[in-house]
């Protein structure tokens, strides 16, 4: 990495090449267009696993890309049926630094029934969020308005086709006002990236020449919950565990068993109870205690964040919140533990009176900077070991159900990766800050690292470059969950930034 720090000390962002009202996408034929497309785009299912759907999302971006002369090429792993990633190259003339701006066009799964009057890949617009009464409303007609709140509705509005338009509507907005981008740019689009992204070190390894830069620059995630726009200089690492708990080996009526037969429902209950204690606090032991302290100018750059907690549980119709005295900001800053599902018997019309034979849940660890998966996943499991239980990574057998009252399944499910973080003070981090900033009347958030997960840490040890978060979704799009949107104004303006952050200026 330090080759590319080096590089970039003489890299100074001066005064800007044009206006950032010249840089945003007013002219109403552009937003049509820019938003049909957005839509057939959307309009693609895009979960990993799906190959044929992942393979035309690739399609599709690849035509697109080939029509602004982009240069595509699709990057694939040995195994062919990986969704591939999508690279494509400009080079601006007289331009001697380079830049990859990354975002993924695959999403996460979801079930079609959780929608509230809609479908996950038929996109619809609204008048304003859904929680606000927003409407359904016609998609505009050429030539028509758009209003900024409107709402776009569909899997990977916001995370993160809602990315990859906006980098590659950046270039074909400069380019149509005849400015030429003072960097290279490299486009790197992953297709599996909400799976984990299992293979993009084995794409990135195959690749190293062709992926020389200075800097990965990523779209994806959200703006500040102010609506400030923001730079994250890291992400936390991701990793997942499966675990299982047995009862008896079979249901049993409730009437004719319950009070005797143990039910793994409860058995469940209680272990995921142990790990935090009344206040939301993870009390696994040596949970926290790889973490790498933050330096002053990330504490200060929390500390000038806007505080925003009282608005947020507000919205949110919550009373209290886990960790204590601590804000929201500095809680993201320390790895988590969450439970995203849990597993037993039937609810609603299915309901039965039965006690089930297992429990199951899924459960996400996230990291910081410090943390190992590994060695974070190990805790885990001996703190269920000293709540005694038997562990073991499948399931039991008729003699261990006999000699051991408590059995769980532990899994470590593949695809996790650790956390990465950037200093907020080299060059080039100042230099994305900067353009930024010139795309916004209001002070710019700057955070030490995002909630969510993003695999740079992959990349910045494959790549040996520094990586910047540049987010641009509402932060209330509802990422992950049904009812996925973008507003409006946070596409257009995500188009304003990125073209801002193609027009750096290099002097030697």
């Amino acid at each position: 990495m330090k080759k590319s720090i080096i590089a970039f000390t003489v890299l100074l962002f001066i005064a800007s090449v044009v206006s950032a009202q010249e840089l945003g996408p007013t002219d109403l034929t552009f937003r049509h267009r820019i938003l049909t497309e957005f839509v057939q785009f959307l309009s693609i299912p895009n979960v990993a696993s799906d190959t044929a759907n992942i393979r035309r999302n690739a399609e599709f971006l690849v035509a697109r890309m080939r029509k602004a002369g982009l240069a595509p090429r699709r990057l694939d792993a040995a195994d062919k049926s990986v969704p591939p990633v999508v690279y494509g190259e400009y080079n601006s003339p007289g331009a001697t630094k380079t830049i990859i701006f990354y975002a993924h066009y695959d999403g996460q799964p979801t079930d079609p029934a959780d929608w509230v009057g809609s479908k996950p890949w038929v996109p619809i617009l609204r008048s304003a969020a859904l929680e606000k009464g927003g409407k359904t409303i016609a998609f505009p007609r050429a030539g028509e308005k758009t209003d900024p709140e409107w709402r776009l509705y569909a899997r990977s509005a916001s995370d993160d086709k809602a990315g990859v338009f906006a980098i590659l509507t950046a270039l074909e907005v400069l380019r149509a006002k005849g400015i030429a981008p003072t960097v290279n740019i490299k486009f790197l689009f992953e297709g599996e990236e909400e799976a984990g992204s299992p293979h993009l070190k084995e794409i990135l390894s195959r690749n190293k020449e062709l992926l020389k830069a200075d800097a990965f620059i990523v779209c994806d995630g959200p703006v500040h919950q102010s609506s400030r726009k923001q730079v994250v200089f890291g992400v936390r690492g991701v990793t997942s565990v499966d675990l299982t708990v047995y009862g008896a080996n079979r249901p049993l009526h409730s009437g004719h068993y319950g009070n005797w037969s143990p039910n793994p429902a409860l058995t469940l209950a209680r272990l995921l109870a142990s790990m935090k204690d009344d206040r939301g606090n993870i009390i696994v032991k040596g949970w926290a205690d790889d973490v790498e302290p933050l330096g002053p100018a990330e504490l200060k750059a929390i500390k000038d964040a806007p505080s925003y907690d009282p608005q947020l549980k507000r919205e949110l119709g919550l009373t209290y919140t886990e960790g204590g005295n601590h804000g929201l900001l500095e809680m993201i800053q320390m790895p988590s533990l969450n439970i995203d599902g849990i597993k037993s018997g039937d609810v609603g019309e299915l309901a039965r009176n039965v006690i089930p034979a297992n429990a199951n849940a899924v459960l996400d660890l996230r990291l910081v900077k410090g943390n190992d998966q590994f060695r974070q996943v190990a805790k885990l499991k001996r703190h269920i070991e000293a709540q005694g239980f038997y562990v073991i990574d499948r399931d039991p057998t008729d003699a261990e159900r006999l000699e051991h009252p408590f059995i769980a399944k532990f899994i470590h499910k593949s695809g996790g990766y650790n956390a990465e973080r950037t200093r907020m003070d080299l060059p080039i981090s100042l230099a994305v800050i900067d353009a930024v900033q010139r795309t916004s009347s209001e002070p710019i958030v700057r955070m030490p690292t995002l909630g969510g997960s993003l695999p740079l840490i992959i990349v910045s040890e494959t790549l040996n470059m520094p990586t910047i978060t540049v987010p641009i979704a509402n932060y209330d799009n509802n990422q992950h969950a049904e009812n996925e949107n973008i507003r409006l104004q946070n596409l257009w303006d995500g188009i304003e930034i990125f073209a801002s952050l193609m027009t750096m200026k290099t002097v030697q």
